[in-house]
């Protein structure tokens, strides 16, 4: 398992943030190589984040290719760059 962890800054108020999550919402259900995905409010204001599981590297990067991927900055009107970090999962505590 490969997961993802994506950090950005936002113009949105969480109320749209929180809209915007729930309507894509679908779109990420539909991926059947998403293990899970949590959407977070992170600690400075307007910063908020995703923490992604996947199946295999392979099943991400197919992911940073879609066109759902690319629409993000722009469905969540992010300021500058998001900072995305990606690590290998050695082993989960629970199964």
């Amino acid at each position: 398992m490969i997961v993802q962890f994506v950090k950005f800054e936002t113009t949105l108020s969480e109320e749209e943030v929180h809209k915007v999550a729930k309507e894509r919402l679908p779109d990420f259900q539909a991926i059947p190589s998403l293990v899970q995905k949590y959407y977070l409010k992170l600690d400075k204001p307007n910063h908020y984040g995703g923490f992604y599981i996947w199946e295999s590297a392979e099943a991400l990067a197919a992911f940073r290719e879609s066109d759902l991927a690319k629409t993000i900055p722009v469905a969540y009107k992010v300021v500058g760059m998001p900072d995305i970090s990606i690590h290998q999962v050695l082993f989960p505590l629970r199964k």
